[in-house]
């Protein structure tokens, strides 16, 4: 799968939440699993591995069944949440540009018949995928109901860089992400929460803007730069933290 594929797929992908039940063939898994094995991770230091579940293996509160998940199993340190939003995005990415469903459940775990560990690991997050029914593509950009740039970003002259990850998934689309900065050095926060109100979303949050930080790489990548992060604290907007540093120069 070439990065172009997956930068296209940000245009049209879909959450998609009913499936057939049917499994996938051996060798549809098997790519799968061979693309998973080379993905990047926005942290190299961090320990994670794949796992391949079944539908009873997955105990989900929505009403969401589908005939596979992937999960991430993680090393619980430093930015583990946004190291697995960037490296599962790109599973997303990968299965809607191969026809295939999925949406990410952030509601769902594996079933207590599965290890809470597994080679020192803890599950972090799935994605359902499988085959549908249902058309998995939007025919165009305005059936995303995303925030303008301007509500997003403060930076000039980036709406052809932050195009892409305006349009990024987050948790019940609360699209957390804000970016300052300039053209060469954005600073990428997200936006407060009270975590007594919404201790659900500390996590989840975390993991959106790693999702936003990969299709911020996928952007840079496409127009022929380099981005790069780096995480020492630094200052954010009001109302917002400090999550990333994203350098972007030219390839």
């Amino acid at each position: 799968m070439k990065n172009p594929q997956l930068y296209n797929a940000i245009f049209h992908r879909k959450s998609i939440r009913k499936y057939n039940m049917t499994p996938l063939p051996a060798d549809t898994l098997g790519k799968l699993q061979e693309y998973a094995s080379s993905t990047k991770p926005l942290d190299e230091s961090i320990r994670y591995e794949f796992v391949y579940l079944g539908s009873a293996d997955v105990k989900n509160l929505l009403p969401i069944k589908a005939p596979h998940y992937i999960c991430l199993y993680s090393q619980i340190k430093g930015n583990y949440l946004m190291n697995a939003g960037f490296l599962l995005q790109q599973i997303d990415l990968y299965l809607s540009a191969n026809n295939l469903a999925s949406c990410w459940l952030g509601m769902a775990k594996p079933s207590k018949e599965v290890p809470k560990q597994i080679n020192g690991l803890e599950f972090v997050i799935m994605l359902a995928f499988g085959n549908t029914t249902e058309p998995i593509y939007r025919a165009n950009t305005s059936e995303f109901m995303r925030k303008s740039l301007s509500e997003i970003s403060s930076v000039a002259d980036a709406d052809s860089m932050l195009e892409p990850v305006r349009l990024a998934p987050s948790s019940s689309n609360t699209q957390p992400w804000f970016f300052s900065g300039d053209g060469d050095v954005m600073t990428v926060s997200r936006k407060k929460l009270n975590l007594l109100k919404a201790p659900f979303y500390g996590k989840m949050n975390q993991i959106d803007i790693g999702i936003a930080l990969f299709h911020l790489w996928l952007s840079g990548n496409h127009q022929g730069k380099v981005v790069s992060y780096s995480f020492d604290k630094d200052a954010a907007p009001n109302g917002y933290e400090f999550m990333a540093k994203a350098t972007i120069s030219m390839n």
